[in-house]
């Protein structure tokens, strides 16, 4: 049987999860026995085994994380190129943020705060100019439709009618 972490908490039902380095997790309710996991795990095996195998190739292929460096460029480049890019976007949107924050997120490219503070990821830089712009327009329009409806999606097309198109770039 796979080595697994136990996890117990206050939930109903037993989970798997497969982590980004390869280990299996088990999150079960508080009053689930050692059996009962191992039995969970024992019935889930093929689902395992399938999915560390993927995880490894995925991890295999993974480039290395970039050094702190190289981070510290990709800020230094954001800090130049978004803040005006957003002043330019605000003024024609007439949509103002109350700031601009640039962190090092690797899961999201930007993200619109209930108090209208935008952020972005310094990895947004290696995307090209047209897909960068993308992103500053999307998070501006979270500033007045903080949800991806189709309000949210006609207000982006106004100003970006190939928003679509753009947003492959990212890809």
């Amino acid at each position: 049987m796979e080595e697994y972490e136990w996890i117990r908490s206050r939930r109903r039902t037993l989970a798997l999860e497969i982590t980004r380095d390869c280990w299996v997790v088990v999150r079960s309710p508080l009053r689930t026995s050692r059996a009962q996991a191992d039995a969970f795990v024992a019935a889930h095996k093929n689902w395992i085994a399938r999915h560390l195998d993927e995880a490894r190739r995925r991890a295999a292929a993974a480039p290395p994380p970039p050094a702190a460096a190289d981070i510290a460029a990709l800020k230094e480049r954001a800090r130049q190129v978004l803040p005006p890019l957003v002043a330019a976007w605000s003024q024609k949107t007439g949509l103002c943020p109350t700031g601009v924050k640039i962190t090092s997120a690797r899961k999201r490219y930007g993200s619109c705060s209930g108090t209208n503070s935008l952020c972005f990821s310094c990895f947004l830089m290696n995307s090209p100019p047209q897909a960068i712009e993308a992103v500053v327009v999307h998070e501006l329009c979270h500033i007045r439709e903080k949800n991806h409806g189709p309000r949210f999606y006609a207000l982006l097309e106004h100003y970006l009618p190939d928003y679509r198109a753009r947003r492959k770039l990212l890809k």
